[in-house]
C-alpha cells in the first residue's frame, strides 16, 4: 500500500506509527500540503477532500481520515482491545480526540510552526480549549496507564501525536506530571525516539 503524508502531520505520522508497529508493508510518499499537492486532479482522485493522510491499497481502494485508517489497520491486533467496552473506550477516545484536542493543540501548533506566528498572536479561545483538553487527559491519566484497558492501544497513538509536541504550539507541560509520565511510556510502547 501507499501512505501518501506529510512527515510534519501528526495525523499522517499515526499512520506512520501503526504500520511500523504491526510491521505492516508500505511505501512513504511525502506530500507537500503548502505547495497544494492535494489539490492536484490525480490526487482528489483519490481523496475528493484533498488531504492527508490517504492510503492507497494495492487492489485500488482508498481510505481517508486518520483515525478511520488505523482503526482498519490495526484491526485484529494488539491496538485495540479484545474487549469490547475497552475497544469502545478506545473509539470514544478516538472522537475525542478529533473534536476536542487536535482543533485546539493541532491548530496552534501549525500556526506557529508553519506560520510563523507568536505564542501571543494565537486566538485566546483555542489556547483555551487546548488546556482544557489537556486537563482532561491529565485527569484521565492520573488513575490510569494509558487510555483504554492497561495497554498502548490506538487512544494513545492518536493522542500522542499532537500532545508529544504540543510545546510547539505555546502549550506549557510542566504542569502535566501524568501527561509526561504517558508520553514517555506510549513513545517508548511505540518504539519512537523521544519527542525533541
Amino acid at each position: 500500500m501507499k501512505v501518501y503524508g506529510d512527515s510534519n502531520s501528526g495525523n499522517c505520522l499515526k499512520v506512520k506509527w501503526v504500520c511500523d508497529k504491526l510491521a505492516l508493508p508500505y511505501q512513504w510518499i511525502e506530500i507537500d500540503t503548502r505547495k497544494g499537492e492535494t489539490r492536484t486532479a490525480e490526487f482528489l482522485k483519490m481523496n475528493g477532500a484533498g488531504q492527508v493522510p490517504t492510503v492507497a491499497f494495492d487492489d485500488g481502494r482508498t481510505l481517508a481520515q486518520s483515525n478511520a485508517i488505523i482503526r482498519y489497520l490495526a484491526l485484529d491486533s494488539a491496538l485495540i482491545p479484545s474487549d469490547a467496552f475497552a475497544a469502545a473506550k478506545m473509539d470514544e477516545w478516538l472522537f475525542w480526540e478529533q473534536y476536542s484536542h487536535e482543533p485546539y493543540i493541532a491548530v496552534c501548533r501549525f500556526q506557529m510552526v508553519y506560520l510563523g506566528k507568536d505564542a501571543s498572536e494565537l486566538d485566546p479561545e483555542k489556547v483555551k480549549r487546548g488546556y482544557a483538553a489537556l486537563d482532561r487527559m491529565e485527569q484521565h491519566l492520573a488513575t490510569n496507564r494509558f487510555f483504554a484497558g492497561g495497554a498502548a492501544s490506538l487512544a494513545d497513538v492518536s493522542l500522542l501525536a499532537y500532545t508529544r509536541v504540543a510545546h510547539e504550539g505555546g502549550f506549557d507541560l510542566a504542569r502535566y506530571a501524568a501527561i509526561r509520565r504517558w508520553i514517555g511510556e506510549a513513545e517508548t510502547s511505540l518504539g519512537l525516539a523521544p519527542a525533541r
